[in-house]
């Protein structure tokens, strides 16, 4: 009942208050005034409620019984054209006649077009870009459009815009690293595909989990005066090698954390290492190189003799068909891959471009026959070579020494570390050449760089007895999943290849 009595109130403000939809017209509503019955409707309404024709209306603030409807406004509540008596001729006549440009006399045109001149300086008409008919003409001679400038400007080129992807100028972990030998001529860090990091501190290798972040002392000499030369990991990375300076090479098996062997056949410290599969190569203060075979026991396969003084950087190719070799009689060799037996061997390409000792030696990952050195203080300068034609592809002036050079393999760059005078790490594009970006942290020389695993941090020890973690080459989300996605593809079809 409650609801009944309020659904008749609210139909009763709609009377009075607003019009009725689909309600009749205003002479319909005077018809049903005059006549004595109810009027009939044109329209019927759909889902009319019976409170309409039952409830009275009456006028607020008056008494009596005298039922009063509600008052009709005038003209109807809303109006309705009757398109049937628009002259849609004589409005299509107005408009076709104002224009129709037969109708301006000549005299007209001329005077408007003398107006136009002496106004704007030309002639609107023929000035017109937009018309409704016809091809647009072009503007009168001498005529100069402002806003042309604005719209008529190149975009800027891809090779010359800036970089989008951030590169954190500041590392993302700062490490101690006390007691670190301060000589240029050393390889004293290296970052294993299982995510070790090993680091040479004076006599003793620690291993550092970067997963986990867990310390491992590995070894410690057990002479005072003998301290830790090199250190390079195994593809695999369940193998390291460590260089001493009392011309010794070991080699550590890290899960069971033992020596496995010490090979002898230098007769100064062997200040770098590189493997190409089984073989492992060391370069000495001597000069000369040795090729081990650490499978068997006459482990010394091969010695090249190509520098005069000592050997600092030392590289082999990721196809393993080149290993190349800077030393600080400033000269950088390409050598050929030798699998075994003994005699001479001979360079296949001889660089002595350099100024200065060549540390920084690395190889393209992309291109495998293109290789990048760096000088030290006296040269300053990075190359980039082609070892199979022997040309030299680009120079750079570093203005400071540097000291080691990493290529990306997520992005067409490389990343040299640089000692005297900046400390400075420095991103270049290749094959531009162009600075990305510069971080700066170290107060002292870098010593050595090394990249992790995945590729997208970048491991930096310096004099200052700091080594700083710098993820200068972090991967887009959407690309990181695509070099995932065929990473797997490409593992699927080996896979089956094999099967």
């Amino acid at each position: 009942m409650a609801q009944f009595l309020f659904e008749a109130d609210l139909h009763g403000l709609l009377k009075l208050d607003t019009p009725i939809p689909n309600a009749p017209p205003a002479r319909w509503q005077r018809k049903a005034k005059e006549a004595p019955g109810p009027a009939p409707s044109p329209m019927k309404p759909a889902n009319r409620s019976h409170s309409f024709s039952k409830t009275p209306s009456k006028t607020p603030g008056k008494s009596g019984s005298k039922i009063q409807s509600t008052p009709t406004k005038a003209g109807g509540d809303r109006y309705i054209p009757n398109r049937s008596t628009m002259q849609m001729e004589m409005a299509n006549f107005l408009l076709t006649k104002e224009n129709d440009p037969a109708e301006e006399s000549p005299t007209k045109k001329e005077q408007q077009k003398a107006w136009a001149v002496n106004l704007n300086g030309f002639d609107v008409e023929e000035a017109k870009i937009l018309r409704l008919s016809g091809k647009p003409q072009n503007a009168p001679e001498g005529y100069q459009n402002n806003l042309k400038v604005l719209y008529s400007q190149k975009m800027t080129p891809g090779s010359s815009r800036k970089n989008s992807r951030y590169i954190p100028s500041m590392p993302d972990r700062i490490l101690d690293a006390p007691e670190i030998r301060n000589d240029y001529y050393l390889n004293l860090i290296d970052w294993s595909s299982q995510n070790f990091l090993a680091v040479a501190l004076d006599n003793s290798v620690y291993l550092w989990n970067h997963a986990s972040g867990e310390i491992i002392q590995l070894l410690q000499m057990e002479h005072p005066d003998v301290y830790i030369s090199s250190v390079s990991w195994i593809k695999e990375g369940n193998y390291l090698a460590v260089g001493t300076s009392s011309a010794e090479v070991q080699l550590w098996d890290i899960q069971q954390q033992k020596r496995l062997r010490n090979m002898t056949s230098h007769c100064a410290r062997v200040g770098t290492l590189s493997w190409n599969s089984y073989i492992l190569s060391s370069g000495a203060r001597t000069g000369h190189i040795h090729h081990h075979d650490v499978r068997v026991a006459e482990h010394h396969v091969a010695t090249l003799t190509g520098h005069t003084q000592e050997v600092c950087g030392l590289k082999w190719s990721l196809d393993g068909r080149y290993l190349a070799s800077g030393g600080n009689d400033n000269l950088v060799n390409v050598w050929p891959c030798t699998q075994g037996g003994g005699g001479d061997f001979a360079p296949v390409q001889t660089f002595t471009q350099h100024q200065g000792a060549v540390k920084a030696v690395a190889w393209c990952p992309w291109q495998m026959n293109v290789l990048a050195t760096g000088g030290g203080t006296s040269d300053r300068h990075i190359r980039i070579w082609n070892v199979c034609s022997g040309a030299c592809l680009s120079a750079v002036d570093a203005h400071s020494q540097v000291c080691s050079i990493l290529w990306s393999t997520n992005y067409k760059e490389f990343i040299s570390g640089h000692g005297f005078a900046q400390n400075q790490l420095v991103l270049w594009k290749y094959p531009t050449m162009t600075k990305v970006a510069e971080l700066q942290g170290h107060t002292a020389r870098i010593l050595n760089l090394t990249m992790s695993p995945d590729g997208t941090t970048v491991a930096s020890v310096a004099a200052d007895e700091t080594l700083r973690l710098w993820r200068c080459f972090e991967m887009d989300p959407i690309k990181k999943k695509e070099k995932e996605k065929a990473n797997s593809a490409k593992s699927s079809i080996i896979h089956q290849s094999i099967r």
